[in-house]
């Protein structure tokens, strides 16, 4: 599935931030926020003030991974107060430049973020990517000091094949930058979602062969399980039934 009227957009609407930067700073210095997000983002806003979701929480963030997880985030993992603040397609740099509504008035005590996926299959490099990673994790420690982020690799996929080398060069880049910082954790999910060959594994897809079905999320939640644990997160068994 590809973005590549939604990279050209947004690549055109950089050159001309950069172009009428003098005309177009807003009043606090910055340049307008993306606009193909404000609307997302404001229902999510809106949401949050009608619902205040918990404070000091495991906030999952980034793209549609982790947006279609939002049904069922809460039952993988029992016990843990989570917040799913995924919007689909985005690329790492959306979450840094809405963190100040997404992500900071949460207060998080964990950041789990899945997102590069979409910037490799938009052009980005595998450098930019990484390069974006670590201003998102600059952006959320300004408002959030030394808060915990864990980024989950990019998963291999059917439908983006092609684009795995690239992925996995922007994924060797993050782990290596990762385990120099503290409390930046990699979380490599991609070597149980390869299958005997080195290749996806259709189970763990839906049919679009990019999307997870709930066998790929279960990869996941088995990943992120000692991770969480980690920073005093512990899921709670479900109680067994008593027999009948």
């Amino acid at each position: 599935m590809k973005h590549f009227p939604c990279m050209a957009a947004r690549w055109l609407l950089g050159a001309a931030w950069l172009l009428v930067a003098s005309a177009a700073m807003a009043a606090d210095g910055h340049p307008p926020a993306p606009a193909q997000w404000r609307a997302e983002i404001d229902a999510l806003v809106a949401h949050d003030r009608a619902n205040p979701p918990p404070q000091h929480a495991v906030l999952f963030i980034g793209s549609s991974s982790i947006r279609f997880w939002t049904p069922t985030l809460a039952q993988d993992f029992p016990g843990v107060p989570v917040i799913d603040r995924g919007f689909g397609g985005s690329a790492i740099a959306d979450s840094t430049w809405y963190a100040d509504r997404i992500v900071v008035p949460y207060h998080p005590a964990l950041i789990v973020m899945y997102a590069g996926d979409n910037d490799i299959d938009e052009g980005l490099s595998p450098q930019q990517v990484a390069d974006d990673f670590r201003a998102f994790v600059a952006r959320v420690r300004r408002g959030l000091p030394g808060v915990p982020v864990a980024y989950v690799s990019i998963k291999p996929s059917l439908a983006r094949w092609p684009l795995w080398p690239r992925m996995r060069e922007a994924n060797g880049l993050i782990r290596r930058w990762a385990s120099t910082q503290r409390d930046v954790r990699f979380v490599d999910v991609a070597p149980r979602m390869l299958d005997a060959r080195g290749r996806p594994q259709p189970r763990l897809f839906r049919a679009d062969g990019l999307h997870m079905s709930p066998a790929g999320y279960a990869i996941w939640i088995a990943a992120l399980k000692p991770v969480l644990a980690d920073y005093g997160f512990h899921v709670v068994a479900p109680a067994a039934h008593a027999p009948k």
